[in-house]
């Protein structure tokens, strides 16, 4: 199974033509800039319309309106707006944190944990601060999903392997919100 990953398109979602083919593309928040109801309708219209065959996404600190969303009414099936909850596709199990809510809400038995936020000390340093969260980090190390995907961080687009867990930042602008990253494909085994 193909995995693409994309995050912090601030509202630039047009620009990404060409996507690379995959069978889940995951976008770790901030979809929009100012959080409006206007800018997540085009962010959904244009991922509605993308050819992957599921897509998941989750709230980033820019997309205010959709932070106490319990739910998104007439999404299609394949689409999977995860706050703070879970999905399985192929017997694949992911799991979706909403901004800012608590780490405690993510369960044992995860293959792929998709946030905004980055775990403390690990691709989360941009303009010289490091925008992570700690018990976001404890519970990563604690559960051990196989892929810990977020974004948030623009500047510290990358992926490293720590304990067995890739985590990846998918942040596809930097910090002068220039398109500067090329999204993300990963190969994941089905059970």
């Amino acid at each position: 199974m193909r995995l693409l990953q994309i995050s912090d398109t601030h509202n630039r979602h047009n620009e990404l033509t060409n996507l690379p083919e995959a069978d889940i593309i995951i976008h770790c928040g901030d979809f929009t800039e100012q959080g409006t109801e206007e800018e997540t309708l085009d962010f959904l219209n244009w991922f509605l319309e993308l050819p992957h065959m599921h897509k998941i996404f989750v709230t980033g600190n820019h997309d205010l309106c959709l932070w106490d969303a319990e739910g998104i009414e007439d999404l299609p099936e394949n689409i999977h707006f995860l706050q703070d909850r879970g999905c399985e596709i192929e017997g694949i199990k992911f799991f979706g944190l909403a901004y800012n809510h608590s780490e405690e809400l993510i369960p044992d038995g995860i293959d792929v944990l998709v946030t905004h936020e980055p775990p403390v000390m690990i691709l989360d340093e941009s303009s010289g601060t490091h925008w992570g969260n700690a018990p976001l980090r404890n519970k990563v190390f604690e559960i051990k999903p196989k892929y810990h995907l977020f974004g948030h961080a623009h500047d510290a687009f990358g992926t490293e392997k720590h304990d067995g867990i890739v985590f990846s930042n998918g942040a596809l602008l930097d910090d002068n919100y220039n398109m500067r990253y090329n999204p993300k494909v990963f190969l994941l085994d089905r059970k």
